[in-house]
């Protein structure tokens, strides 16, 4: 017995060490994640201020140096292009593995391997949507082009050899707290990564939506309502820009949409996001300073911590460019080299379509088109959840796509995706690589270069914007766009019939361009890509006006151009939508005794119009423009039932000419008909009294609109703690700033061409760094915040000499 109290504390110290080196159900090993030796602490040191070092690493050729700047900045020398993406894939993995694996992770619906089966349903319908197949297929096809092959093979190559060398104590926090390690890169995963962006950027769709009011209210609302083409507007390709081309003839069916009862579904498939979107410009000469091009550029993505970009140089005697990569992906995305500078915006076009579909049986082993039963294909795909189950889930395809879900009562998530409806999605397209149009648009020293590079590209279409300092300007809204008849894809199409089909693709060539117009500038802002008179469809709803007049209004006038000229757009803060609907709305306001209300209407009748983070008019406009839509609209359109409200353009139109619509009137409310005037007073009110109970009485402090806002930049895993909140900047989601709570310019950056070399100015909300406690991390977010630019080390060669300039890692073959 005394021999069983004396060990009795080495017996329970025995067992707390095995139970805390071993997975607790859902919770990782809490011996390791708390020891001061290898746990969570390893990841707050400062591990970037480092001293120069050398590597010895396989599968490098020469010797290759990797200089590094003030702001951790890597700019890559090699002798080759093998070894340059090879230390790519090295320091890109160094900085950012855990965020690289886990977009591969989402893309490829795996995410139940690492969090468990709360994933599930998520990981179902990116499984099903079909990028992981879609990306396999095209990574099997790239193994055939000798540059694809050899880069994607090289970029591997690095990142497998800094994953090899890694140990647990250096491992990202994210692995310790999720209990899970990095597995080896491929080519395969480089596409994930592709494939995720083509889902941000194309991944929604509003034909179930438009299809149920067509239903309910019929072709007639539809054409009054839902235009194809805006009151106001400003398109990319400037109004009276020839179109030098003789298009395909396009052949519109008698039946446009499918049609029944049973079309009417409560689906909420994700609609296109307005605040995935982008502003570029370039000026030409003869409005600059320096009498050569300034290009701009600024991504619209979700704000998130890692960055969604990483900046660095990559140089060997090929190539020598700078600007921002995507994590996981070689090459540089957005950037400039001696010669040019390209940027890119989402153009936003109709490129996912939902097809109707009739099976033959509930096994769903065939389907109607063209008058036969034609077989499906079924793929059985296995999800490995985290507590080592197994789940086996189907998918069925026709020759349209994936059907995304079965059956509607399979899944609580199958509000994302219907059931019986197959799509047709232009991210699934496999030909081509991606990836080649950067590396000619890296390489490119001319327009000829550039117009050879675009053709390169697949999906999601991007306008293109291109400036060299042989003084030419450019832009294209370019990758492959379907040819439709008009409004095809505006409403559920029929799976039966090949008249529904897409019918090719519009002819690259005449994809819409201009080059040096006489305006003497080329800008975009997901607007429409040109007026009505371009022969073929794109769609018929792009990103409201409001941020690209302001733009072409602002470049119009501007003379003498500098950097600093550019950047100050890139922090424009004024409120278009306001200058066009207020003049309606503020004497409506002046016709109201009610003194609750009459402080605030003060506050907007002064507004000078600037979403200023101190405006507590800019707060008050968003906030009763929201509201005054729903009062509109929600009872005729109601969300929860699938449905559609008009665009803003519409709405502004509505309120400007037709006093008296028959839609302001609401018909939840039997024993009354409101009036316009009614529709407007109560919203107002309404929005003043719902910002009262949520921010208290109203104040400069309490009611400032970066307050109110409150834009945050969340940390990718939402893991809590690792986000930054409560950030003061303006803006908003129609203003070029176009900063909202968790959206916002993802990358600013200004190029000043130069015969001799160009100067660049870029930052982006986050730092170079994935480890959460580097001080590299989080390390741009205020300056960002501020609208402020860095000054841009671009190296001609690695012996340049820079005070910016802080450490070099020297890597060396390793024998």
């Amino acid at each position: 017995m005394r021999f069983i109290k004396h060990f009795w504390s080495y017996l329970v110290m025995v067992g707390l060490i095995y139970l805390l080196h071993k997975p607790l159900g859902m919770l990782p090993p809490l011996g390791r994640l708390f020891s001061p030796f290898e746990g969570f602490l390893q990841n707050s040191t400062n591990k970037n201020a480092l001293s120069d070092e050398t590597l010895d690493l396989k599968g490098i050729k020469e010797e290759v140096k990797v200089i590094y700047d003030n702001n951790q900045v890597p700019h890559i020398f090699a002798n080759n292009e093998d070894d340059l993406y090879f230390a790519q894939g090295y320091v890109m993995a160094k900085d950012r593995i855990w965020q690289m694996e886990f977009y591969t992770m989402v893309a490829a619906g795996r995410l139940t391997e690492i969090v468990g089966e709360r994933a599930l349903e998520y990981d179902r319908y990116n499984r099903r949507l079909g990028m992981a197949r879609a990306a396999a297929k095209i990574a099997e096809n790239l193994k055939s082009d000798p540059i694809s092959s050899k880069i994607l093979n090289s970029y591997t190559d690095g990142v497998n050899s800094f994953i090899a060398q890694i140990e647990y104590k250096n491992l990202p926090v994210e692995y310790k707290i999720l209990g899970y390690k990095p597995t080896q890169w491929t080519p395969y995963k480089t596409i994930l990564m592709l494939m995720n962006m083509r889902s941000t950027l194309n991944g929604g769709s509003d034909d179930f939506r438009i299809s149920n009011v067509a239903n309910e209210y019929g072709l007639d609302t539809i054409k009054d309502l839902f235009t194809n083409y805006p009151a106001e507007e400003s398109p990319i390709i400037p109004v009276g820009t020839p179109w030098n081309f003789s298009p395909i003839p396009v052949k519109t069916p008698t039946k446009i949409m499918a049609v029944g009862d049973d079309n009417k579904i409560i689906a909420k498939i994700p609609s296109p996001a307005p605040e995935i979107g982008s502003n570029n410009w370039a000026v030409g000469g003869a409005k600059s300073a320096t009498g050569l091009p300034i290009l701009s550029n600024d991504p619209h993505l979700g704000l998130t911590l890692p960055s969604i970009w990483y900046q660095m140089q990559l140089s060997c005697p090929t190539v020598n460019v700078y600007g921002v990569a995507l994590p996981g992906c070689p090459g540089i995305v957005i950037g400039y080299n001696k010669d040019i500078a390209w940027g890119v915006t989402n153009v936003g076009s109709d490129v996912m379509d939902f097809y109707k579909i009739k099976f033959s049986n509930t096994e769903k082993t065939h389907y109607m088109y063209n008058n036969k039963w034609t077989p499906t294909t079924k793929y059985v795909e296995e999800f490995r959840l985290k507590s080592g189950l197994t789940v086996k889930d189907t998918l069925i395809y026709t020759h349209h796509g994936p059907v995304v879900y079965n059956e509607a009562k399979e899944s609580n998530f199958n509000k994302n995706a219907p059931a019986g409806h197959a799509m047709r999605w232009v991210a699934l397209e496999t030909s081509g690589s991606d990836l080649m149009i950067f590396y000619y648009l890296n390489r490119a020293k001319n327009y000829d270069d550039y117009r050879k590079a675009l053709t390169f590209y697949t999906a999601p279409a991007q306008n293109f914007i291109f400036a060299s300092n042989q003084n030419d300007i450019a832009i294209t809204p370019n990758g492959k766009l379907p040819l439709k008849w008009k409004e095809q894809g505006k409403y559920i199409l029929d799976g039966s019939m090949p008249e529904h089909d897409w019918q090719g693709w519009i002819p690259a060539e005449q994809n819409p361009t201009v080059k040096n117009p006489p305006r003497g500038f080329v800008s975009s802002a997901n607007q429409f890509s040109t007026d009505p008179t371009y022969p073929y469809y794109l769609g018929w709803r792009f990103a409201a006006p409001n941020r690209a007049v302001r733009i072409n209004e602002r470049l119009a006038a501007m003379k003498n151009a500098n950097a600093d000229s550019l950047r100050s757009i890139l922090n424009d803060n004024y409120n278009v939508a306001a200058r066009r609907i207020l003049p309606t709305l503020l004497p409506i306001l002046e016709t109201s005794k009610d003194a609750s209300i009459a402080p605030a209407r003060e506050i907007m009748k002064k507004w000078n119009l600037m979403n200023d983070a101190d405006a507590v008019a800019a707060t008050i406009y968003e906030r009763w423009t929201k509201e005054l839509s729903n009062w509109i609209w929600e009872d005729d359109f109601p969300l929860e039932q699938s449905m559609l409200y008009p665009t803003e353009d519409r709405t502004f139109e509505m309120l400007k000419k037709q006093a008296t619509a028959k839609w302001f009137d609401n018909k939840k409310t039997k024993d009354k008909i409101e009036t316009m005037n009614d529709i407007v007073l109560g919203s107002f009110k309404a929005t003043i009294d719902s910002l009262t109970l949520h921010n208290g009485p109203m104040t400069p402090e309490t009611w400032a609109w970066a307050k109110v806002k409150n834009t945050s930049i969340g940390h990718l895993g939402k893991i809590p703690g690792f986000s930054r909140t409560g950030i003061i900047n303006g803006g908003g989601r129609g203003i070029v700033n176009a900063t909202s709570e968790t959206h916002g310019p993802s990358w600013r950056m200004v190029i000043e061409l130069d015969k001799e070399w160009p100067r660049g100015y870029g930052l982006y909300p986050g730092g170079q760094s994935g480890n959460v406690g580097s001080k590299y991390y989080d390390n741009m977010v205020d300056k960002w915040a501020a609208g402020k630019l860095d000054t841009l080390v671009f190296m001609k060669n690695k012996d340049e000499k820079s005070s910016k300039l802080t450490r070099t890692i020297t890597i060396n073959p390793k024998k």
